[in-house]
């Protein structure tokens, strides 16, 4: 058995995104690599260098909302941990998750809909300067489509991966059906890490132009 290479911590992710690099057979743009790599890094998983769905321009878009100080709502408080809030702070923007509040609670019991379509709901009221980060709930993508048609909402970014089997699929076609820009882990896979990677990625790539 071969004994594990002794690497110190600041050298781990470096080494992590060379393999990765190495190992990669798709070809992928090169605006979007840091973004796939990210998601690779996170899962371990090189699927998703080919299901992963960009629209025409969302890079730059994305980075440029970033830069004008685009909030990030989320659908868990788990892809909200996941984002590097003082990195995107540096340029005005915060990460906001409504699915514990206590009015989102009695709102969805009293509508019987669920948490998530009501924290999307609540989310429609933060203003346009926004980027959702959809990792769990196929129900929030949904809501967010039924919010777009209604004229209720025009996010500068979606991040749908949701990750699952009811509705999950379904959920992100809706949201490539839009004329807003999106990033979307197509098929079953994604989940709230992965969404926290995808917002990571842009939001050190921001960071990196600025150096």
């Amino acid at each position: 058995m071969k004994k594990p290479e002794i690497v110190l911590p600041q050298d781990i992710e470096k080494r992590s995104f060379e393999i990765i690099e190495s190992e990669l057979k798709v070809p992928i743009d090169e605006e979007k690599k840091p973004i796939v790599k990210r998601v690779i890094h996170t899962t371990a998983d090189f699927s998703y260098a080919e299901t992963m769905a960009f629209s025409e321009g969302v890079v730059d878009k994305a980075l440029e909302a970033i830069r004008g100080g685009a909030n990030i709502i989320t659908d868990t408080n788990m892809v909200r941990a996941g984002i590097n809030k003082m990195a995107l702070g540096k340029f005005g923007g915060e990460v906001f998750c409504y699915m514990a509040d206590e009015d989102v609670a009695k709102t969805a019991k009293e509508n019987g809909t669920t948490r998530a379509v009501a924290s999307m709901n609540k989310a429609s009221e933060n203003g346009q300067n926004c980027i959702f980060a959809i990792g769990n709930a196929p129900t929030a993508l949904i809501r967010l489509y039924e919010l777009i048609n209604e004229g209720k909402l025009m996010p500068q970014l979606i991040i749908g991966v949701p990750v699952g089997f009811v509705n999950v699929v379904e959920s992100k076609e809706l949201v490539m059906s839009l004329e807003v820009p999106y990033i979307v882990a197509r098929g079953r896979k994604g989940g709230s890490n992965v969404a926290a990677a995808i917002a990571n990625a842009l939001i050190y790539s921001v960071n990196n132009k600025n150096e």
